[in-house]
């Protein structure tokens, strides 16, 4: 497993109300991702593979940004992580999953990195990032409700 760019990791505990299967199958294509990540406008697959170590997409975002994105960790149930690269940025997300019954604890670590002029931005939107990532994960789970009934 990766540790991610270096920098300050911003840590978050969210439940999602559907067992942990259903959670990470859903989390972990990323072609699900426009429906419950508010920034984007669609995701682009480099290559044919769709889940699992290796895959690769590039985000395109509301705001222009497109950056490149690439599964590192994929085991099953229990943790997924990516990296994703533009201009000057990295940014690292992990997600441990942890069953509490029929729901599930997301356990988040999330990093960015900037080089060069790009360390102001990171740090600025590392501080968005955890209320934005609860927002959309909020989002993911009244998606999988909706989809239950």
């Amino acid at each position: 497993m990766s540790s991610g760019p270096a920098g300050r990791a911003h840590n978050l505990v969210v439940r999602m109300h559907h067992p942990v299967a259903r959670v990470f199958d859903y989390l972990a294509d990323p072609r699900n991702r426009p429906e419950w990540q508010s920034s984007l406008r669609r995701v682009e697959l480099l290559g044919s593979q769709t889940t699992g170590v290796g895959t690769r997409w590039r985000d395109v975002t509301w705001a222009g940004v497109r950056p490149e994105m690439r599964v590192i960790t994929h085991e099953p149930q229990q943790a997924w992580a990516e990296e994703g690269t533009w201009g000057g940025l990295t940014a690292f997300l992990l997600i441990v999953f942890v069953e509490q019954g029929d729901e599930t604890d997301l356990e988040m670590s999330v990093r960015l990195r900037g080089s060069g002029l790009w360390r102001v931005p990171a740090a600025g939107a590392g501080l968005l990032t955890p209320a934005a990532l609860r927002s959309d994960l909020a989002r993911a789970d009244r998606i999988l409700t909706e989809r239950a009934g």
